[in-house]
């Protein structure tokens, strides 16, 4: 798990800092705030895990590692590091507490297949990070991604130090757009790629299926060597030249649990 959640980090970063699609200070700023906000929701999350739990996890790390990553890639070039942290701290602790917290009280997600905790992870950290952007956005940076002559309004909090609020608000309601546009657009099409695919196979598993696992869905079981917790006896021969012909040309079966080899 670790090895790739270092991989996705790692390339986290080439995508962030390749946004801009030229070397620079904004390239620069943005992988540096990528590793910025995502340590800092890492942190925080395992803080609170600590606080809560008394205990931290790995899949905690990971958890906090990828809101980190989400909630920094609308705003990587466009925001000041100060932000980043603020950003970095919020999705640390928001997504953690829809996921700690309200996943375990809510029915609706209770009765939805959610393993990975897709939607605070990626749902929750990508709206709050597409929103912070409205508000850290830094008007000399906007500049220099877009030019002088951009129609994109400044952050809500430097449009209200520039006395001009209304802008600010503006551009605030346009993320605010986005993320609803982009959520609509995902509910919409993903309910319609999964209506064909229902057509084909089903969506979810039966509930007696679900009870066996991997076993029930592909005849096998996770992580499990050949002897090493299969149920089923399975017949192998061995085709090859036998070099003892005594022992290869036996037929073996492999054993069901441990008693048997033993």
């Amino acid at each position: 798990m670790l090895g790739g959640a270092g991989f996705l980090w790692m390339g986290w970063t080439g995508f962030n800092g390749g946004a801009p699609f030229q070397v620079g200070e904004i390239a620069s700023l943005a992988i540096f705030n990528t590793h910025l906000c995502t340590a800092t929701s890492l942190l925080v999350w395992l803080s609170l895990d600590m606080i809560v739990y008394r205990k931290s996890s790995v899949i905690g790390a990971v958890q906090g590692m990828m809101t980190g990553l989400v909630c920094i890639t609308p705003g990587a070039g466009l925001v000041d590091s100060w932000a980043t942290i603020l950003m970095g701290a919020l999705s640390g602790s928001i997504p953690w507490y829809t996921m700690m917290v309200l996943h375990k009280r809510s029915v609706f997600f209770q009765s939805v297949d959610d393993t990975l905790g897709v939607f605070h992870t990626h749902a929750v950290a990508g709206i709050l990070g597409g929103l912070l952007s409205g508000v850290f956005a830094k008007p000399n940076l906007l500049k220099m991604i877009y030019g002088h002559g951009m129609t994109y309004g400044p952050g809500l909090f430097y449009s209200y130090f520039e006395g001009n609020l209304g802008q600010g608000l503006k551009q605030l309601c346009y993320q605010l757009l986005g993320a609803t546009f982009i959520t609509l657009w995902n509910v919409i099409v993903t309910s319609l790629i999964c209506i064909l695919i229902r057509r084909i196979v089903d969506l979810r598993m039966q509930e007696e299926d679900l009870e066996v696992g991997d076993d029930a869905a592909h005849g096998e079981e996770a992580y499990a060597l050949w002897g090493d917790g299969e149920r089923m006896r399975v017949a192998l021969r061995l085709h090859i030249s036998p070099t003892i012909p005594s022992i290869c040309r036996q037929r073996f079966l492999i054993p069901v649990n441990r008693k048997e080899m033993e």
